[in-house]
């Protein structure tokens, strides 16, 4: 096993799941359960599901295309995403 990889991706994964809606989610349900083990061992199932799918995903997608390619349309989508929040809502300032 790559060593390395795995912390990246540990630690990928972990900072980008700090204060998200799931974490949220598991804050409330863990507080208002009488089985906080249960709450634990559910979000827990759930990540690693949500995680194997996209492993399954991107791995079957290095099969048909090239890693350029798929880090050039990754690039523009975030690129995308980044000029959409900049850019002021129309509806909102009403």
């Amino acid at each position: 096993m790559d060593f390395q990889l795995f912390i990246v991706s540990f630690a990928a994964v972990f900072v980008s799941e700090l204060g998200d809606k799931s974490q949220l989610a598991a804050i409330a349900l863990g507080g208002s359960s009488s089985s906080p083990k249960a709450v634990f061992l559910g979000t827990c199932a759930a990540l690693l599901l949500a995680s194997g799918l996209s492993v399954l995903l991107g791995e079957s997608t290095a099969l048909f295309l090239p890693e350029k390619i798929v880090k050039g349309v990754a690039a523009i989508g975030f690129g995308l995403l980044a000029v959409r929040l900049l850019w002021p809502d129309d509806e909102a300032e009403s």
